[in-house]
């Protein structure tokens, strides 16, 4: 029996449920959440996640601010995405053909791992001209060596068939789901793993994100890193053990105009970690990038 995420069922104590509305946009019907007033800010989350990885980031940012997330194309409640639309170009194309519907030009935009590449093709295309990106713990660049060219074909591979998927979905429990989530690096509170979990329990969900890792093409990010006309600001975070801290320092010395900020003792999802935190980064990126440069030339002279 297939099981799919219901809105009705699976979303009736979703985080921020009562800013969350249904959009038909690029022939998918998008799951989007809308709250606050002011400049407009972007969210867009990384492979295999929800607008729920911004639950406690969201409420705190619309007090200053309009704030708008969605579930990206085959993941939690967006359905119906093409396997083209689950490139990154297609991903790229289908979030502009949404907030051309909804009829925001985002002033700031966000990025969680895979979900800053989306940003920064977006700005590449011409989708959007915000003041800024900022990449929380950005994953920009492709899987090295064997593992790389193993892995998207495999990715592929389980895609194309039903029953494995099932097989995956099948073996996924709590204790799964807290194993994956501690191999980020990430202490993620209760609450997100019972979320992780139900995503993971839905056969959409999975074949979506699988479906979005074997079409996932970086190889002409570099070059894209390298005409970036907007500012970057790279937050990377020690702990993390899904994209090394030191692919942040490789991308700031690609992209003309790009600041380093560091979250110190923090894993992969840091933005789950230290919400408080990465609204202050988000609300204003080159004060904290400042205050963060001045501490390390400090320490530097004190050491």
């Amino acid at each position: 029996m297939t099981y799919t995420l219901q809105w009705d069922r699976d979303g009736h104590d979703w985080p921020n449920r009562s800013a969350s509305k249904f959009i038909k946009a690029s022939g998918m019907i998008f799951h989007v959440q809308i709250m606050g007033d002011g400049p407009s800010v972007l969210l867009i989350h990384g492979t295999g996640s929800s607008t729920h990885t911004w639950r406690d980031v969201m409420p705190l940012l619309a007090e200053n601010h309009t704030v708008i997330a969605l579930d990206l194309p085959g993941h939690g409640f967006t359905k119906y995405a093409s396997n083209e639309q689950l490139s990154l170009a297609g991903m790229a194309k289908s979030i502009a053909d949404l907030l051309s519907v909804l009829g925001i030009s985002p002033h700031r935009v966000v990025g969680h791992s895979a979900g800053a590449a989306i940003l920064v093709e977006m700005v590449h295309a011409g989708y959007i001209k915000p003041s800024s990106i900022i990449s929380f713990n950005g994953a920009f660049f492709p899987i090295a060596g064997f593992i790389g060219h193993f892995f998207s074909p495999l990715a592929k591979a389980i895609a194309s068939f039903g029953f494995l998927q099932k097989i995956i979905v099948g073996m996924v429990d709590r204790s799964a789901i807290e194993r994956l989530l501690n191999d980020t690096g990430s202490r993620i509170d209760d609450r997100g793993i019972r979320f992780y979990q139900r995503l993971f329990g839905d056969e959409g969900h999975v074949g979506g994100t699988l479906r979005m890792m074997a079409a996932w093409e970086l190889g002409g990010m570099p070059a894209m890193l390298r005409r970036l006309d907007t500012m970057l600001y790279l937050v990377k975070a020690t702990k993390d053990r899904t994209v090394s801290p030191d692919t942040a320092d490789d991308v700031s010395r690609l992209a003309p105009h790009a600041a380093l900020i560091t979250m110190k003792g923090l894993g992969h999802l840091s933005h789950e970690e230290d919400p408080t935190a990465a609204v202050a980064i988000i609300s204003d990126p080159e004060t904290v990038h400042s205050v963060s440069k001045e501490k390390d030339l400090a320490s530097r002279r004190d050491a």
